[in-house]
């Protein structure tokens, strides 16, 4: 039997001797398509680690010992930042960051560091050493009230697991043999476990750990892999060889399909295919509406390697590049020649098409180790973004200066992040204003005019006081995740509250409202680049409300572009108004969910 690809329809059959009853499990859908084929249950290898005094002179010794097995752990991952090297785009860009911060935690830091002091004050054996060192950091970690810190245990532990499988000479070899079109199914699966897939082997894999943030979510989505994660009871009497159906759209892994299951999912799996290869052809097709109204889809990315999933989306622009990726996994800071000469490249790359540059966001869920932060209790409400730019006016400089040269090169906006007071972007025009001043001192070529300044609409006052903010922006882009976040005082990455994460909250749509009309009486453009931009669910809403630019992932652009098609702007804008009248959040999602559906 030949491999199935992703185009392809054919499904092999579970070859079980005794077959299972068919039993369905429900967790979190982070990467869309469907997957049909045979299981491989992948089950962390239990290295035990054994625990025994060193007598004096075995002490420098045991150091060397340990010493050679990190040195080993670096050629490894060394092996893996190459393979890293051969995948595509944002998978790529994505596990090689990950990758040079397990290099960076094999040399001199303080996971190396602490191992060599509980062999020499503890006098224990490497691996015991290594195992109590890790298992301090990770409780350290895991008591962080930060879910993106908490959530980087895993890749800790991983690491551990690694140093101590060197030491113990436990070999380490998971998916050496797999079925064709194996569908993995495993507890958890670490970022290096992903970075050994084969997206031409694997059709898709759900683990019973891990969330839509997870660096596993990423990478799935990244090398094109239908996943559910989060999927309680997975592994309980889960057997290698039998056929599971992995459901990205609705969340769901069906073991041992009953064979109309099966049929019905192969017919979906086929319209899935074909819906999306239809979709690729609207990608030199306007975004207008039936009665002639022309929207602006733009992508947004986080690393210079996606560009080409953006240009082959059809994107007119990038509406929303994230420059944090400047200053990530490194313990130095990025001065304005690097900055500008990896922009440069980066807008040219886009031939021509706008390009918006949001200045720093670290801080809250997102550190960057050489800019030496100090978190408060709560990082997402401390100094990061604007605040953090303004009290390091070095950092600000040189992001302003980079984008200002680079706009010789193409258009190209710079927008700040967490905006919440008309003092702030006072503060920031002036600081644009003498970085240009010193610029055409030195002859240094720029736009005429010079890039516009927007305002990030994320916080709830900044909406409230849109009105006052649009006469100190250029334009404004709405970041309805933070948005959402703020308004409903949720954490989204909270498993135990994320279920009342709910961008159709009345506040929260009134806000959205109080930003589009302030921009639009002000005759300032206006986008919306969280996630609703890019869900077909919110598209009516949005242009109801008189948004006419949206920013959203690459992959995205084909779907909301359809529903764009699809669409009368003068009957959406009808149930905006409607629907901005209401006060129940069941009751908007109804009157949405119905126009969607083509009620009048």
């Amino acid at each position: 039997m030949k491999p199935i690809t992703p185009g392809d329809t054919e499904t092999p059959r579970a070859t079980a001797a005794v077959p299972a009853a068919e039993l369905t499990l429900e967790g979190t859908g982070v990467s869309r398509g469907i997957a049909i084929g045979i299981i491989h249950r992948h089950d962390a290898e239990a290295v035990r680690v054994p625990e025994y005094k060193l007598p004096l002179a075995r002490v420098e010794a045991e150091k060397a010992r340990f010493a050679e097995a990190a040195e080993r752990a670096g050629r490894q991952v060394a092996q893996l930042q190459m393979k890293a090297e051969g995948l595509d785009g944002a998978a790529a860009e994505e596990l090689g960051y990950l990758l040079d911060a397990y290099q960076q935690m094999l040399h001199g830091s303080r996971l190396i560091r602490g191992v060599h002091r509980r062999i020499e004050t503890d006098r224990v054996n490497a691996e015991a050493a290594v195992q109590r060192e890790i298992d301090e950091i990770a409780r350290g970690f895991e008591a962080m009230e930060d879910s993106y810190l908490s959530a980087r245990v895993a890749d800790i532990r991983d690491l551990g697991r690694r140093l101590i499988r060197n030491l113990t000479g436990a070999p380490y070899r998971p998916f050496q043999v797999l079925p064709k079109n194996a569908i993995i199914l495993a507890e958890e699966l670490t970022p290096a476990d992903t970075a050994l897939l084969d997206p031409k082997q694997v059709a898709g894999l759900a683990t019973v750990l891990g969330g839509a943030e997870s660096h596993t979510a990423i990478m799935a989505r990244s090398l094109g892999l239908p996943a559910v994660l989060g999927v309680a009871g997975l592994m309980r009497g889960v057997r290698s060889g039998d056929l599971a159906i992995i459901d990205g759209r609705a969340g769901k892994v069906i073991l041992n399909p009953r064979p109309e299951v099966l049929e019905t999912y192969r017919h979906h799996r086929a319209e899935f295919l074909r819906g999306r290869r239809a979709l690729t052809r609207l990608k030199d097709v306007a975004a207008v509406t039936k009665d002639g109204a022309r929207i602006q889809l733009q992508a947004n990315i986080e690393l210079p390697g996606e560009v080409d999933s953006v240009l082959a989306a059809g994107a007119e622009g990038i509406g929303l590049l994230r420059s944090e990726f400047l200053f990530m996994n490194r313990e130095d800071i990025p001065g304005e020649d690097e900055q500008f000469h990896i922009l440069k490249d980066l807008v040219t790359r886009m031939a021509g098409r706008p390009v918006t540059i949001r200045t720093l966001d670290v801080g809250g869920d997102k550190l960057a180790q050489g800019l030496g932060i100090v978190t408060g209790a709560n990082p997402s409400l401390g100094l990061r973004a604007v605040r953090l730019s303004l009290s390091r006016p070095e950092l600000l400089d040189a992001q302003l200066a980079a984008g200002l040269r680079v706009s010789a090169y193409g258009p190209v906006k710079i927008l700040v992040p967490l905006v919440a007071t008309v003092e702030e972007m006072r503060a920031v025009r002036e600081a644009m204003d003498n970085v240009v001043k010193r610029l055409k001192r030195k002859g240094v070529p720029m736009s005429d005019p010079l890039p516009p300044l927007g305002v990030m609409i994320e916080v709830p006052g900044a909406a409230l006081a849109a009105d006052a903010l649009a006469w100190h922006a250029d334009f404004f882009a709405i970041g309805t995740n933070d948005l959402t976040q703020y308004t409903l005082a949720i954490d989204r990455a909270d498993e135990s509250v994320a279920h009342l994460y709910n961008p159709l909250h009345p506040a929260v749509l009134r806000l959205i409202q109080f930003s589009a009309e302030a921009a639009l009486r002000a005759r300032i453009p206006v986008c919306v680049c969280g996630e609703v931009a890019g869900d077909p669910r919110f598209t009516a809403l949005l242009l109801g409300l008189g948004i006419r630019d949206l920013s959203m992932s690459a992959t995205n652009i084909p779907v909301v572009k359809q529903r764009i098609r699809a669409m009368d702007l003068v009957a959406a804008t009808r149930r905006a108004r409607v629907i901005m009248d209401q006060s129940d959040s069941a009751r908007i999602a109804q009157l949405l969910d119905g126009f969607n559906e083509g009620e009048d």
